[in-house]
């Protein structure tokens, strides 16, 4: 790897962890090019997915929409807002579920849970 390779995917990690809103590759990329305009948005996305792929970042699949990048890492579940499709955190505890009953022999490894309803803007537009 080269350090060009380096320095461009540093970047797209920092700009990751400053953007604390979820954003999409596009988001990143728009964000990234303000200072840096003469880097390409297939590099962004690259590097979006080698940093995933990494571990450094988390990459959220949504049901509708791009999928989101997540600077927090650890487990954790997020909020959808059906208004401005916004995504949130969920708080701690939030998401719990009992898993019991019958699976058909389906073992369990990982549970995704994505909360879909209106955010505190978008309920208060109403």
């Amino acid at each position: 790897m080269n350090n060009r390779n380096t320095i461009q995917r540093q970047l797209v990690l920092d700009t990751v962890r400053s953007m604390h809103n979820h954003p999409d590759a596009e988001q990143v990329y728009s964000e990234i090019v303000k200072e840096h305009p003469h880097i390409s948005k297939a590099t962004v996305y690259r590097n979006l997915n080698l940093l995933s792929e990494q571990g450094q970042i988390k990459k959220v699949n949504v049901s509708e929409g791009a999928d989101r990048y997540d600077f927090r890492t650890g487990e954790h579940h997020h909020m959808r807002c059906r208004g401005c499709g916004r995504l949130f955190d969920a708080p701690d505890g939030a998401a719990d579920v009992a898993l019991s009953g019958n699976t058909d022999g389906f073992s369990v490894e990982s549970v995704l849970i994505e909360l879909i309803g209106l955010c505190p803007d978008c309920k208060n537009k109403k």
